[in-house]
């Protein structure tokens, strides 16, 4: 599961097992293992779509941590995880590894969980099931919303892009 606790402001993603009863399967809420928990810097864009990739990894989007224009540069920063895809393997008991196929494994400068930078809100994530390609939908500033295709690596473009237009600086961002 995927959830944001209150103040202060943490995105959570954790394992709830399932156990039979009468009426079906239900959460164990007594055995909730917590994978990751992120700091958020504000009150929105701090939520995120979780799903198991056609690989079996768990992919999560994550936020910029909020606030107009990205003000802590996080989209583009790679030593967080805000405004990012990552990538992870879950652990039994909680805590997660880090596929040693990701991307950025082995580099200094980025965070090792990341598959995908450069996002302001992905607030939706989907594989296609005949390629097994990765699409998301990420929520723009205030002048383009985007449904992108993402490989590994990629980076979006957030905060000097908003889809396909410049954002800072208005021009010649390419």
């Amino acid at each position: 599961i995927s959830y944001t606790t209150g103040r202060p402001s943490y995105s959570i993603i954790a394992r709830l097992p399932l156990e039979s009863g009468p009426s079906g399967p239900r959460a164990r809420l007594d055995k909730h293992e917590v994978i990751l928990r992120l700091r958020q810097p504000y009150s929105n864009h701090n939520g995120g779509h979780i799903l198991f990739g056609p690989d079996g990894r768990l992919y999560v989007g994550f936020g910029d941590g909020g606030s107009a224009g990205d003000p802590l540069g996080a989209g583009q920063k790679g030593s967080t995880l805000l405004g990012k895809i990552l990538r992870i393997a879950p652990k039994p008991g909680g805590g997660y590894s880090v596929p040693r196929d990701n991307p950025f494994v082995g580099r200094a400068d980025i965070r090792p969980e990341i598959f995908a930078l450069g996002l302001r809100n992905p607030w939706r994530l989907a594989f296609d099931r005949l390629t097994g390609r990765l699409y998301t939908g990420d929520v723009g500033q205030n002048r383009q919303e985007e449904v992108s295709l993402v490989s590994r690596g990629d980076n979006l473009g957030w905060n000097r892009m908003e889809g396909n237009l410049c954002y800072k600086p208005r021009s010649g961002c390419r």
